[in-house]
């Protein structure tokens, strides 16, 4: 008899993502992935509802996703679907939950930042190389997470309010940019780090961990580059001249970028940057999972 399928549906403030896997070994081995560019984020409105032209989109998604669970023959039973900073902070999110229904007959489980994080760790210590005591950040749409673990031991986890898909919206929202908007996000995330910046530098680390896709953009493009998967200061100070020079918001100029990664870049960029001055750090490497393969740990362990 062969093994059940199961799969972790992650509705993320920028992207909604599926992946579908089955246990060999213990382990879960992904079998399939889907993924929509949603930017739940860029519908928050001043009032706090989600506006309905993005719902629909978030709900479009939803009913693809379905469809490839009939395809893929996951069982009703081993699907878990979690839904992160967005869903979190609108006041309309029962509408959006129940309008999912109807397309994707799961209950949305809306997670706090704080098991977000957790699951953000498991999902990295089981996919990702490496000893020692790690700082791992999870920059999200509207999220990013700051867990500092030594192998099992979780030693500080937050999850704070900025990311790529807001700060987009709130400081690269006119073309061309300008250095005064990276200046802007610095200040910024100086701001909401808060004490934190204190508690991550005063813990330390053997090395840092990056997830998400503001990290995997950046990779993706040293790759096409031909140069080092290893993230520095210099690589982000590049890709800031680089940002600033663009003849388009499309920034078909940057070699090695992707079309949909573009509109939110140099937000993601602008953090990273900020994130290596204010904390000090010297290299980041890609993560070999996060939230999503947290998920699929625990199913694992469920259903396999």
């Amino acid at each position: 008899m062969s093994a059940p399928c199961y799969a972790a549906i992650t509705l993320g403030s920028n992207s909604f993502n599926m992946m579908v896997a089955k246990t060999v070994s213990h382990h879960p081995q992904i079998i399939a992935k889907y993924k929509r560019k949603v930017r739940l984020a860029e519908g928050i409105e001043a009032d706090g509802l989600l506006n309905s032209s993005v719902m629909t989109r978030g709900i479009d998604c939803l009913a693809m996703f379905a469809e490839m669970l009939k395809k893929e023959g996951v069982s009703a039973d081993n699907v878990e679907v979690i839904a992160t900073a967005t869903l979190r902070k609108i006041s309309n999110a029962d509408d959006f939950c129940q309008q999912a229904l109807t397309v994707l007959p799961h209950p949305i489980r809306i997670i706090s930042g704080i098991e977000e994080a957790d699951l953000i760790y498991q999902g990295m210590a089981a996919t990702t190389e490496g000893r020692g005591r790690r700082l791992v950040i999870d920059i999200g749409g509207a999220s990013t997470e700051f867990i500092i673990g030594d192998g099992n031991k979780v030693l500080l986890k937050t999850s704070l309010t900025m990311g790529c898909v807001t700060f987009n919206h709130s400081f690269f929202n006119q073309f061309p940019f300008q250095s005064s908007d990276f200046d802007h996000v610095r200040q910024h995330v100086e701001s909401v780090l808060g004490e934190y910046q204190q508690q991550l530098s005063r813990l330390s680390w053997h090395s840092v961990v990056g997830a998400s896709g503001s990290v995997q953009s950046v990779v993706e493009l040293l790759c096409a580059r031909g140069e080092s998967r290893m993230i520095t200061l210099h690589v982000l100070q590049q890709l800031k001249q680089e940002i600033l020079a663009q003849n388009s918001v499309s920034m078909l100029d940057i070699k090695g970028l992707k079309p949909e990664r573009a509109p939110t870049f140099a937000a993601g960029v602008a953090i990273l940057l900020a994130l290596f001055e204010l904390l000090n750090i010297e290299t980041l490497q890609l993560s070999g999972g996060a939230l999503r393969e947290g998920i699929l740990h625990q199913l694992a362990q469920r259903c396999g």
